[in-house]
């Protein structure tokens, strides 16, 4: 189906969702003479701007401090009188993300985007209808693309109202002093950390026997144990059966049996594509089961002149891939270079505490694929805490491809491992051998060099542990 001539709609093409894929995809369109216009029904920067990667990272500098007033100590140091203030974060939070916004603003208005508020809704594959403060008017686009995003979601069961999202957490009137966080993976692990560091008492309750599922199993085993050493509650196995308030705040029974009294219910059990009343069903635009937008390999969906990319669609949900596949639609619609994003070896992170770092496949992963692989493992205690005497340790674990000896996964758990992993993913992307690491002087004394010093792979399991998992 060939699309309408430009000259016949407002817009060459309009864009629903002023988040960073949406955004990205509008400047960059907008670059190449395209008449451009976007919808935003909340604050321009999306989720992971407003309130979603960036607060959540200051709020784990925050939670951070106690540990390095602590550890200082080793080190001749005396601080006294150091006190945390939730208001004083929450407002300079908010002045930053303020800050943010108007960047996000400035960018469109100086690529000579139409930066619209309202909430759209499609009326047909070339037409969106506008709901916003300035009342409602229909737009017409020779190409939609829907960037919406995702929205966290409540489990099933009774008093969930009373619960908070990720959402709320980053505008609570005060800190709550006892906190059950709902889940056990990126938000419910970076969450509780930063609860926990900020001097709340914190309960992670996950329904599976080990939280992060999908991520490499070591990791998953020493973030467990290190978490539980800040004093972490991991309860695992169990669900929430009931939410009610009372005068002390929130009783909550699980599954298991037990129960207990906390000041906030966190859930974080995920998030889902925020595709509702969008006018999908009027533009013939398809979803599956999960609610996500169908798309295929140019991002574009059932309709060929409407496209999704993002977390609305059922692809990987991290930022950096929401605006790389915005610079793939880009090229393929603007600029004559069809081409489609690339998934293999993305690195990620999880700002818990410590953090987890990643790139590539994990052990269980490369088995599958490339059968016979070597492990590199070590786990140590890092040099600072020789001095403040605290009882943590780092994981750095190599993953490679015996035939050929292709580094196929690294993973850490440890300080500083996104900015470490984030170097590494570069060799990981570009195919480096372990010869190439083990030819790599190493920077001393850091932890890093770790990885290019790893020279004895661990022993093979027995075929029933491995089996085992």
């Amino acid at each position: 189906m060939a699309q309408e001539n430009s000259a016949n709609h407002d817009h060459d093409l309009f864009v629903i969702g002023g988040g960073s894929g949406g955004v990205r995809a509008a400047r960059m369109a907008a670059a190449t003479g395209a008449r451009v216009a976007v919808v935003e029904e909340y604050r321009y920067g999306g989720t992971c701007v407003i309130r979603g990667c960036v607060p959540k990272k200051l709020f784990s500098y925050a939670s951070h401090f106690h540990e390095d007033f602590e550890d200082s100590g080793g080190f001749g140091w005396t601080v006294e009188g150091a006190r945390f203030d939730w208001p004083t974060l929450i407002a300079n939070k908010d002045r930053e993300i303020d800050r943010l916004e108007g960047i996000y603003q400035t960018l469109l208005k100086n690529a000579g985007v139409e930066a619209l508020r309202g909430h759209a809704r499609l009326l047909d594959p070339h037409r969106v209808e506008v709901s916003g403060p300035d009342g409602t008017r229909v737009h017409s686009a020779e190409t939609i693309l829907i960037a919406t995003g995702a929205k966290p979601f409540y489990p099933e069961g009774e008093g969930w109202e009373h619960a908070i999202s990720s959402n709320e957490a980053f505008h609570l009137a005060e800190l709550p002093k006892r906190v059950l966080v709902n889940g056990g993976g990126y938000i419910a692990v970076e969450f509780a950390g930063i609860f926990n560091g900020l001097g709340s008492a914190v309960t992670l309750l996950y329904r599976g026997p080990r939280i992060l599922r999908g991520f490499d199993e070591d990791v998953r085993e020493t973030l467990a144990i290190e978490m539980t050493k800040k004093g972490i509650d991991i309860a695992v196995e169990a669900t929430v059966e009931r939410i009610e308030k009372v005068a002390g705040g929130l009783a909550v029974q699980l599954s298991n049996g037990t129960s207990l009294e906390v000041d906030a219910v966190m859930a974080a059990t995920g998030r889902r594509p925020n595709s509702d009343d969008l006018g999908l069903d009027a533009a013939g635009v398809k979803t599956n089961g999960k609610g996500a937008i169908e798309v295929d390999e140019y991002s574009r969906t059932s309709q060929p002149n409407v496209y999704a990319l993002g977390d609305v669609t059922d692809r990987m949900a991290l930022t950096p891939v929401a605006i790389e596949e915005a610079m793939a639609f880009v090229d393929t619609v603007y600029r004559g270079k069809p081409r489609s994003m690339d998934y293999e070896n993305i690195a990620t992170a999880v700002f818990s505490h410590p953090t987890v770092s990643t790139v590539g496949l994990s052990e269980t992963e490369a088995r599958e694929r490339h059968g016979s692989v070597d492990i590199y493992r070590s786990l140590f205690r890092p040099l600072k805490h020789t001095l403040s005497g605290r009882d943590e340790k780092t994981l750095m674990k190599m993953i490679v491809e015996r035939t050929g000896q292709k580094v196929v996964g690294i993973h850490m758990v440890g300080p500083d491992a996104p900015e470490i992993i984030q170097g590494l993913a570069v060799a990981v992307k570009a195919g480096a051998t372990k010869e190439v690491f083990d030819a790599t002087v190493g920077i001393h004394p850091t932890a890093g060099e770790e990885f290019v010093t790893m020279r004895e792979p661990v022993p093979e399991p027995e075929p029933e542990q491995q089996a085992a998992g």
